[in-house]
C-alpha cells in the first residue's frame, strides 16, 4: 500500500523496504496549514474520492502482534455498515496497539510475525548455498563415506549396493519433496522440522517429535565427536602417543573437542557458517583425492593389499553380494542409512535463513542429489579397483601358469594369489578392511583430514541444531517448565541457554566413551521426524483445506505417505526395539501435550481433517432414517450465559455426556445493535468456560427483539441434520408469582412452542433456584476492581510512589469508581448471604457424586418412555452409580398385584433394572384442605372473579391469562390431581435423591398461563430436586432387537 501526500497527490513510499517482510513506516507529514498528522494510506487515487474502504496489502493479513505492537487493521464491516452521521465524523484507526494477546487472552509466543525494521541491522541472514546446501552435504558426507562404505560394497556387491543407496536416496527425496511443499504453505520462522510438523499436524504431534529432535540433535553431537577422537586415538596409538587408555583418551580428545565447537556456535552464526566452509573446503578436497588416487598406478604394496586400479574383471568380481558372517541386505541397510539422516541440517536454522520458502526446498533437494552421486561414484570407483579379499604380503605373486577359479579369481589374474584368505580371515580387502579409502586415494593423510571434517561439521551442524529446534519448542511454551530456555541473546536471539543445555548433554554421553548402544535410537528418532514431515503434507493434502496452497507443485499426497510408511519400516529395518522405544516416548509425549491442552492454534491440518470429518459424518447420517434403538436425547437446554444456571448445565450433561449432542442456548433481547455487540463478546468465552470445564456442549446465542420469538428461532434452527435436538430443558421460573405477566406468557408460550414442535420437554426445580448470574457478575466486579486496584499500585510503585501523567490527573476518579465498585459488590446482609450460600451449595449439587439413595420415577402417563429412559441413563454415569431406580405408577384400587406384575414384565423387556415398582392406587382421593388453600392462597392474585361488576369484567378478559370461576371449575378435577400428586410425593419421596415426575401438559387457549404454572408449582413443591418430563409421544423405548 502506497501512502498519499495531499500535495499534488504524489505517490511516495520511502519507508518501505520491498526486500523484507515488513509493514511500511508511516511518518508524520508537513500539511498545509503547519499541523502534522500521520499519513493514512489513501484509496483517493485508485477510485476517485477517498473512502473508508482499503486496498488489498499485506499488512492487513499478519497475524496480532506483528510490528512493534501495532499492526495495520482494515475497517469492520460495522465501521462500514452502520448509519452515517452527517453531522459527525466516523473514525477509523489504521492501526492498533497489540497487547501481546490473542483473542482467546494467550499470548502469541509462536511470533508468526516479522521484526521491526530497526532490529534486523546487523543481524546475519544465509542465502540457501551457505544456509541450506552446505549444510546438509556436510551433514550427509559423514564418516560412512570414508571408513564404511567399502565395507557395504564388499558385502552387498555393487548390484545391491547401489540398491541401498538409491533406496536411502528415494527416503530422503520423497522426504524433501514433502518438507518442500510445506516449507512453501506460508512463512516458515526458527524451529526446523519442529516448526514444519507442528503446525502442520498440531501442537501434539510438533510437541512430541520436537523434544526428542532436539534431543537427538544434541546426542548427535556426542556421536560424531566420539567418532572423531576414536580416528584421532588411532593416530596416537600408532605413534605409541596415548595419553592414559584408549577409552579415557576418547573422552577427553572428545571433551576438548566438544568446548572449542560450543566456542565457535557461541560467537555467532557467522563463525559457525566460516567454519563450515573450511571444513567443506578439506572435504571436497578429501573426496577429490579418492577419485584422483583410482588413476594413479598402483604400487607393489597396494597391489599386495587388493587395490589394481581400474579393471573390468575385479568389477564384474564385485557385482554379486557376499555376506559374511550373519550380515543380510536390509542389516548393510541399516548400517548405511543413517549417513543419509542430515536433510534437515538447513531447516534446522529456519530462522536464520533469508528467504526460507525458498532456500530449503531449493538447498535440500540439491544436496540429496550431489551427496547421492558422491556416494555412487566412490562406491562404484573402490568397487572396479579394489578386491573383496587380500593378504597384504607382496610375496602371495603368481610365478608361472595356474588356473585361476574360486572368489580371488581376479586377483589370480592380476599375478596375485590370495586363495589363503578362503581359509584364514585376511586384514586386507574391501570386506576386511576399514582404511580402504586411504588406501585407494592419492595421499592417505587427505582421507584423514576429510574423516575429521565430516565428523566435526556433523557435530557442529548439530550443536547449532539442536538449540534453535529446543528454543523454537520452548518459545510456543508446550512444555511449561522448559519456557526458561526460550529467552534468546544478541541481534540472531541465539539460544545461549540452550547451547549450554546441548553442551552438557553431548559431554554426559561423551564420557560412556561408547555409544553403539545409543546410536540406533538416535537414528530412529531422526527417522521418526522424516516420517511425520512426510505424513504431515499428506495429511494436510487429504484434509483439502482451502489454507494449503504449496507454492511447490512437485509432490503427491500418495508420494508422502508411501515416504512416511518407508520411513516407519526403516525405523524397523534399522533396530526393531528402538522403533518400539521411539515410538513408545512418542506416544506419552503426545498424551501429555494433549492432556496439557496448550493454549495455541496454528490452524493444522487436524483441524480441518476432524472438520471434513464431522461434515461427511453428518452428511452420512441425513442419509439414515431414526431408529428408536439408537434414540439418545439430544438437549437444547435454555441455561442463559454458561455460568448462569450450573445446576441445569450440570444435569444435561449428565444425559448427553459425551454420546449425546447438548446445547447451551442464551436469548440477547433488546435493540439488534446492542444484542449483537453483547452476544459476540460472550461466544467464545462461554464456549470457553464449556472446555475448560470439561462439559461437552455446544454454547449457542440467539439476538431479536423479543424472549419468546429468540427460542422459537432456537427451537427450529438448532442443529444440523440428524444432529439437532430432539429434547427441550429448561429451569422452573420460581418467581413467576411476582414476574410481570409478559414473562409468565413467555415461559409459557415456551413449553407451548416445543410441545408444537414435538420437543420432549424437561423442567428441573430445585426450591433454592437455579440462576447464580449475580453471583458471577458480582464476582467478576469484584475481580476486575482489584485488577484495577492492582495497576494503580504498580504504577504508584514504577514511578517512586509518586503518580505521573494520566494517572495522577485521574487518581481521585478511579479511586472513586474502584470504591463504588467495591461497595456495591460489598458484603450483602446476612440473610442474602445465606440465601447466596444455599444456592451455590444446591447449584454445585450435581457436580458431586450423588449419595447412595434412589431416583424416583413417577411414570404417570405414557410418553413413549422419555420419563422412564432418562433416569435410566443416569444410572449408567459414575456420579450416580450408588442411586437405585424406584419407579411409581398409578394403579386402581383392587389392581395393585396386576398392574405391578405388568410393569415388572415391561421392564424386562426393557432391560432396565429398578430396586422397587410402587403402584399408587390412591392417587383419586380428594386432597386434603390445607393442601387446598396453599394453591387458593398462590392462585388469588390472578383470579377473575365473576361477582365485579360486567364493565370491570369485559375489561380483565382481556387479559386471557387471568383464571376466571368458569376455567377453575372446568379443570377442577386436574388441577385437585397436581394438588394431591405433591401430598402423595411428599409421603412417599421426600428422601430421595432426584424425583422424576410426568410433566402435565395444558392445552391450548384453554388453560390459562398462570393455572398452568399453578398446577406446576404446586405439584414440585417442597421437594427435593425435582424434574418434570413429558416425551414427544414417540416411542424412544423397545423390546424388540
Amino acid at each position: 500500500m502506497e501512502t498519499f501526500k495531499p500535495n499534488g497527490g504524489e505517490h511516495v513510499n520511502a519507508a518501505y523496504d520491498p526486500t523484507l517482510d515488513q509493514p511500511p513506516i508511516y511518518e508524520d507529514t508537513d500539511v498545509s496549514n503547519g499541523e502534522h498528522r500521520t499519513v493514512r494510506p489513501s484509496v483517493a487515487s485508485a477510485f476517485g474520492h477517498d473512502t473508508l474502504d482499503r486496498l488489498p496489502h499485506i499488512d492487513f493479513y499478519r497475524n496480532p502482534g506483528s510490528v512493534s505492537g501495532h499492526r495495520a487493521v482494515r475497517p469492520s464491516l460495522q465501521e462500514l455498515h452502520e448509519v452515517f452521521q452527517k453531522n459527525g465524523t466516523i473514525s477509523v484507526p489504521d492501526t492498533v496497539e497489540d497487547d501481546g494477546e490473542g483473542s482467546n487472552g494467550t499470548p502469541y509466543s509462536d511470533l508468526e510475525s516479522a521484526v521491526p525494521l530497526d532490529s534486523n541491522r546487523g543481524v546475519v541472514k544465509f542465502g540457501w548455498i551457505r544456509g541450506v546446501l552446505v549444510r546438509c552435504m556436510l551433514n550427509i558426507w559423514g564418516v560412512m563415506l570414508f571408513i564404511r562404505l567399502s565395507w557395504i560394497f564388499g558385502q552387498a556387491g555393487w548390484g545391491l549396493g547401489i540398491v541401498v543407496i538409491l533406496l536411502s536416496c528415494v527416503v530422503t527425496t520423497i522426504t524433501g519433496l514433502s518438507m518442500s511443499a510445506i516449507c512453501t504453505n506460508g512463512v516458515v520462522r526458527g524451529g526446523g522440522a519442529y516448526y514444519l510438523i507442528s503446525r502442520s499436524l498440531g501442537p501434539e504431534f510438533g510437541g512430541s517429535i520436537g523434544l526428542i529432535f532436539a534431543f537427538a540433535n544434541a546426542v548427535a553431537v556426542a556421536m560424531y565427536v566420539v567418532g572423531f577422537a576414536e580416528t584421532v586415538v588411532e593416530l596416537l596409538k600408532e605413534e605409541s602417543a596415548i595419553m592414559v587408555d584408549e577409552l579415557n583418551d576418547i573422552r577427553i580428545i572428545g571433551c576438548i573437542t566438544v568446548v572449542l565447537l560450543l566456542a565457535i556456535s557461541v560467537a555467532g552464526m557467522e563463525w559457525e557458517a566460516k567454519a563450515q566452509i573450511v571444513l567443506l573446503i578439506i572435504l571436497l578436497v578429501a573426496i577429490v583425492n579418492v577419485f584422483v588416487g583410482t588413476v594413479i598406478p598402483a604400487t607393489e604394496d597396494k597391489k599386495s593389499k587388493g587395490f589394481f586400479n581400474y579393471n573390468g574383471k575385479i568389477f564384474l568380481e564385485n557385482f554379486p553380494p557376499d555376506f559374511r558372517n550373519g550380515e543380510s541386505f536390509f542389516s548393510v541397510f541399516s548400517i548405511f542409512f543413517p549417513a543419509a539422516t542430515g536433510i534437515l541440517a538447513g531447516a534446522n536454522i529456519s530462522g536464520d535463513l533469508k528467504d526460507p520458502q525458498s532456500a530449503i526446498p531449493k538447498g535440500t533437494l540439491l544436496a540429496i542429489l550431489i551427496t547421492g552421486v558422491t556416494y555412487l561414484g566412490v562406491a562404484v570407483c573402490v568397487s572396479a579397483t579394489m578386491v573383496r579379499d587380500a593378504t597384504g604380503n607382496i610375496t602371495d605373486i603368481i610365478n608361472g601358469t595356474v588356473s585361476c577359479t574360486g572368489p580371488a579369481a581376479a586377483a589370480c589374474e592380476l599375478g596375485y594369489n590370495f586363495s589363503s584368505c578362503a581359509v584364514d580371515k585376511c586384514e586386507y580387502g574391501s570386506i576386511n578392511n576399514n582404511q580402504v579409502m586411504t588406501l585407494v586415494s592419492g595421499y592417505g593423510y587427505l582421507i584423514v583430514a576429510g574423516t575429521f571434517s565430516a565428523t566435526l561439521s556433523s557435530a557442529l551442524a548439530s550443536l547449532v541444531s539442536a538449540p534453535k529446534v529446543f528454543q523454537a519448542l520452548c518459545k510456543d511454551n508446550i512444555y511449561k517448565i522448559l519456557h526458561f530456555f526460550a529467552k534468546g541473546h544478541g541481534k540472531n536471539n541465539e539460544p545461549i541457554r540452550g547451547y549450554v543445555l546441548t553442551f552438557v548433554i553431548s559431554v554426559g554421553f561423551i564420557l560412556i566413551g561408547n555409544l553403539n548402544t545409543i546410536a540406533p535410537i538416535i537414528s530412529n528418532f531422526f527417522l521418526a521426524s522424516y516420517a511425520l514431515i512426510n505424513f504431515s503434507c499428506f495429511h494436510a493434502s487429504y484434509a483439502k483445506s482451502p489454507g494449503w496452497r504449496p507454492a511447490y507443485k512437485y509432490y503427491n499426497m500418495w508420494l508422502s505417505l508411501l515416504g512416511a510408511l518407508l520411513c516407519c519400516a526403516v525405523m524397523f529395518v534399522i533396530n526393531w526395539w528402538a522403533a518400539l522405544l521411539t515410538y513408545a516416548i512418542e506416544i506419552l509425549l503426545y498424551i501429555y501435550v494433549t492432556v496439557k491442552k496448550p493454549e495455541v492454534n496454528w490452524g493444522s491440518s487436524t483441524q480441518a481433517v476432524t472438520f471434513v470429518s464431522a461434515v461427511s459424518n453428518a452428511l452420512s447420517l441425513s442419509g439414515v432414517e431414526d431408529h428408536v434403538k439408537n434414540f439418545r436425547p439430544q438437549i437444547l437446554a435454555l441455561t442463559g450465559s454458561a455460568r448462569s444456571r450450573p445446576a441445569l448445565l450440570d444435569l444435561a450433561h449428565s444425559f448427553t455426556k459425551n454420546y449425546g449432542l447438548c446445547l447451551t442456548s442464551e436469548i440477547f433481547e433488546g435493540p439488534r445493535s446492542e444484542a449483537l455487540e453483547e452476544m459476540n463478546a460472550g461466544m467464545e468465552k462461554n464456549q470457553s468456560f464449556l472446555r475448560k470445564t470439561k462439559r461437552k456442549a455446544f454454547y449457542t446465542a440467539v439476538a431479536c427483539d423479543d424472549f419468546r420469538e429468540g427460542v422459537l428461532a432456537q427451537l427450529q434452527a438448532s442443529g444440523l441434520g440428524r444432529m439437532k435436538p430432539n429434547t427441550f430443558m429448561i429451569g422452573f421460573k420460581k418467581n413467576w408469582r411476582t414476574a410481570s405477566t409478559e414473562a409468565v406468557q413467555n415461559y409459557v408460550g415456551m413449553l407451548h412452542d416445543a410441545f408444537d414442535f414435538e420437543y420432549g420437554t424437561v423442567i428441573l426445580r430445585m426450591d433454592e433456584g437455579l440462576d447464580v448470574s449475580h453471583l458471577v457478575e458480582a464476582e467478576e466486579e469484584m475481580i476486575k476492581a482489584a485488577k484495577e486496584e492492582e495497576a494503580l499500585d504498580n504504577e504508584m510503585m514504577s514511578n517512586g510512589g509518586k503518580a505521573r501523567g494520566l494517572f495522577r490527573k485521574n487518581r481521585k476518579s478511579s479511586q472513586q469508581v474502584l470504591t463504588t465498585r467495591v461497595s456495591v459488590c460489598g458484603p450483602p446482609p446476612p440473610h442474602i448471604a445465606k440465601m447466596n450460600e444455599k444456592l451455590l451449595e444446591a447449584s454445585a449439587q450435581f457436580k458431586k457424586k450423588q449419595p447412595k439413595g434412589t431416583i424416583d420415577v413417577w411414570w404417570l402417563f405414557d410418553d413413549g418412555g422419555l420419563t422412564l429412559l432418562l433416569p435410566y441413563i443416569l444410572t449408567t454415569r459414575k456420579k450416580w452409580k450408588d442411586s437405585k431406580l424406584r419407579i411409581f405408577i398409578a394403579g386402581q384400587p383392587g389392581r395393585t398385584e396386576l398392574d405391578k406384575q405388568e410393569m415388572k414384565s415391561l421392564l424386562q423387556k426393557f432391560r432396565i433394572k429398578c430396586s422397587d415398582i410402587n403402584v399408587i392406587d390412591n392417587i383419586h382421593v380428594p386432597p386434603r384442605s390445607d393442601s387446598l388453600k396453599k394453591l387458593d392462597d398462590m392462585i388469588e392474585p390472578f383470579r377473575l372473579h365473576e361477582s365485579k361488576d360486567s364493565a370491570q369484567v369485559d375489561a380483565i378478559r382481556q387479559q386471557p391469562w387471568k383464571i376466571s370461576d368458569e376455567e377453575l371449575s372446568t379443570f377442577e378435577d386436574k388441577t385437585n390431581l397436581q394438588v394431591r400428586l405433591n401430598e402423595i410425593l411428599q409421603e412417599n419421596s421426600k428422601s430421595a435423591n432426584l424425583i422424576i415426575v410426568s410433566l402435565p401438559i395444558a392445552r391450548k387457549e384453554s388453560v390459562s398461563d398462570f393455572l398452568y404454572m399453578a398446577w406446576l408449582d404446586i405439584l414440585t413443591k417442597d421437594l427435593p430436586p425435582t424434574v418434570l418430563i413429558r416425551g414427544n409421544h414417540k416411542s424412544v423405548l423397545t423390546f424388540y432387537s
